[in-house]
């Protein structure tokens, strides 16, 4: 634990102005050592390597993508893996799709999860759908964001569509605004659910038509177009891009039903 000078004031319980970094590579491999990190936030960045010993916090939070997680020198990766599995089974469905059937079964468990959480939706006021929780997307940017998802994935790397991006999608954080811009995407648009929905659901269409005749020597065709000018030059084929479509919607979904339990445990009951 940190020395007890730390505790006694050394550390600075004073809250100092926020300050924002943005792809900056100013820390890497920094050592922060007996600072004030109180609600530290740390989003969408490589943070391999990244070791946190001796720190001292009554709620810490990870969330991410992480090949290995030690806390205390036991490894929870397995653990945490396995409930995520057990409490989202569309998860693994996606992770492990490997036939044509597997992707069927998949897209099959997505699309009737989706489908309940739209109903559950659109029961709360329009207003509350725009409401982030915890800084996470709201409902209906989590939509425009698998919108720009299938888009690439789908729309423009496995059917090569001649206009493959609508305009509503949201692409993830990392991508430069001019990019954007490049896609002809509106960053700054506030649709309501149903006109961001009417794209995407036809989107989601596509996928049904796509995974309804799907082989396993389309699976394995190389695709001719990369998901976006921002991605890397690299080979592209059909079994990867549609795993990644499969990915998106199970993780997105399961963040979409969390905060959707929070954003319907705080309206008033007469709602």
């Amino acid at each position: 634990m940190l020395p007890d000078v730390a505790r006694a004031g050394w550390v600075s319980e004073t809250a100092p102005m926020v300050s924002e970094y943005t792809q900056s590579d100013q820390f890497r491999g920094a050592r922060i050592h007996l600072c004030n990190l109180a609600g530290l936030e740390i989003r969408d960045c490589e943070v391999n390597g990244l070791k946190i010993v001796d720190c001292y916090g009554s709620d810490v939070y990870l969330g991410g993508d992480f090949e290995r997680v030690v806390v205390n020198d036991v490894d929870v990766t397995a653990y945490v893996e396995a409930e995520l599995d057990r409490r989202h089974p569309a998860r693994a469905l996606a992770r492990n799709a490997a036939s044509p059937e597997d992707y069927r079964v998949a897209w099959d468990a997505i699309e009737r999860l989706w489908g309940a959480t739209l109903d559950r939706a659109r029961l709360l006021p329009e207003a509350t759908l725009h409401e982030q929780v915890d800084g996470e997307w709201s409902l209906i940017e989590t939509q425009r964001h698998l919108l720009f998802a299938c888009d690439a994935w789908l729309g423009n790397a496995v059917l090569e569509e001649e206009a493959p991006y609508h305009p509503l999608g949201l692409p993830a954080g990392g991508m430069p605004p001019d990019a954007a811009v490049k896609l002809g995407l509106t960053l700054a648009a506030t649709p309501t659910l149903d006109e961001v929905l009417a794209p995407r659901l036809a989107r989601m269409a596509a996928m049904r038509r796509i995974v309804d005749g799907l082989t396993s020597a389309e699976l394995d065709r190389v695709c001719g177009r990369k998901p976006a000018d921002p991605y890397p030059d690299q080979e592209y084929v059909v079994r990867r891009c549609l795993k990644i479509v499969l990915k998106e919607e199970a993780e997105h979904h399961r963040y979409a039903e969390r905060d959707l339990a929070v954003l319907e445990a705080g309206l008033p009951e007469s709602q």
